[in-house]
């Protein structure tokens, strides 16, 4: 069978409903032919042009809230990548054969994200139904007059709806203040660390509860050796930032009893059967030796460490991975691994934010982490933080908040 060559650019013009593409600053880049019908405008008029030069509001409604609103969800699925379902919205346009006539129009929006090659949207597709008919409904099931006394009653419900969807987004927004709050306190800068240079970062995600499930650490040992940590609790808002704080506390006392990274992994997964939210964290541990100039390490289902030496050789800390915390039904001991390391080298932990993008293989994250580091290894750990950092993560910022450490051997 001939498999069909499909021009899909004359498929979303044929589109049934209005349909637009706009791009992450909100221009038009395309429209279907339902949408320029509906909307009375011309392709002319929409390509290149910002859409609120286009629909602008109604300046005769001092209630009018469709633009800001419309503004606000398109925005939300550029931040997060992901879909955005409108309440029903009264916006009325403009009439484009009478200026300073506005047409009443009601609609019933989804906004929805296009993702580029790198993971990022490309575009926001606006698709749209037209329910104005619906609003003015007519009578009786074969026509007849024109009744408008739904009308009023749909509006005041719709707007009942976006008010209750205001409250929400500020309940979350709320939420994640504090969730942040508590983060800094349990996330502080690092104390002194021997002869180790070091920086640590955090970054939140975008959108109010994706936020506080990821964590650092560094836990000084005898000898002027050190532990570090980073964790990753599944979910998000304040319930993974009260399991990210009592994991944090159990494997930094853990790791200053623990003989090596494995036994420190094995008590706090055996403490992490009996945490709220805590199943399915992923950790990895590193114990830095300076006597034998080795690292000695173990992970629970987390992206590797990485450490560069001078040369600019990179390795990843790969060789002892076992599954996330709680995530098996018996207590198994914990796998550890041991590499030399050269003085000057530099070894990086960090949580999943840094590297993983949607759609994207994560083998090509940990190579732009690497090409990343060979890049910038001469830099001090504060300014090597800052470099990566601006690397690997997007303008607008991820949908996952990244924790990332720095030290320099």
């Amino acid at each position: 069978m001939t498999k069909p060559q499909i021009d899909y650019a004359e498929v979303f013009r044929a589109l049934p409903g209005m349909a637009a593409l706009l791009t992450p600053d909100l221009v038009y880049a395309d429209a279907n032919d339902d949408f320029l019908r509906l909307a009375g405008r011309t392709r002319e008029q929409l390509l290149g042009r910002y859409i609120f030069d286009v629909f602008p509001e109604n300046p005769n409604d001092p209630a009018a809230a469709g633009m800001r609103e419309t503004r606000e969800s398109m925005l939300r699925v550029v931040d997060t990548g992901e879909r955005d379902t409108m309440a029903l919205l009264r916006y009325d346009i403009e009439d484009p054969q009478r200026p300073g006539v506005w047409q009443e129009r009601y609609w019933s929006p989804v906004n929805a994200p296009v993702h580029g090659p790198d993971g990022e949207v490309a575009l926001v597709v606006h698709r749209v139904e037209e329910v104005t008919e619906l609003i003015h409904a007519r009578g009786g099931p074969n026509g007849g007059a024109r009744a408008r006394v739904p009308q009023a009653e749909l509006y005041t419900r719709a707007r009942e709806l976006q008010e209750v969807n205001e409250r929400l987004r500020r309940a979350h927004a709320r939420e994640r203040e504090v969730a942040l709050a508590l983060q800094a306190a349990m996330l502080p800068a690092p104390g002194p660390i021997g002869p180790h240079e070091a920086a640590v970062r955090y970054r939140p995600a975008v959108g109010a509860l994706n936020v506080c499930g990821d964590w650092y650490d560094l836990v000084d040992l005898p000898d002027d050796n050190l532990a570090v940590a980073v964790g990753d609790v599944v979910g998000h808002g304040l319930g993974a930032a009260c399991a990210m704080g009592q994991l944090r506390s159990a494997l930094s006392a853990a790791c200053r009893v623990a003989a090596g990274p494995a036994q420190a992994l094995e008590a706090l997964g055996l403490y992490a059967r009996f945490v709220e939210g805590a199943e399915a964290t992923t950790v990895v541990t590193t114990f830095i030796d300076r006597t034998s100039h080795t690292i000695a390490y173990s992970c629970a289902g987390h992206p590797p460490p990485v450490l560069v030496r001078p040369d600019g050789a990179v390795t990843f800390l790969d060789q002892a991975t076992d599954p996330p915390l709680a995530a098996r039904p018996e207590h198994l001991p914990r796998p550890q691994a041991r590499l030399p390391y050269v003085e000057g080298s530099t070894l990086v932990l960090y949580t999943d934010g840094l590297i993983e993008r949607r759609g994207e293989d994560i083998d090509t994250g940990l190579t732009r982490l690497a090409d990343s580091l060979v890049r910038h290894r001469h830099r001090t750990p504060e300014t090597l933080a800052d470099a990566l950092l601006a690397d690997l993560l997007p303008a607008t910022g991820t949908t996952d908040d990244t924790a990332l450490i720095v030290l320099r051997l």
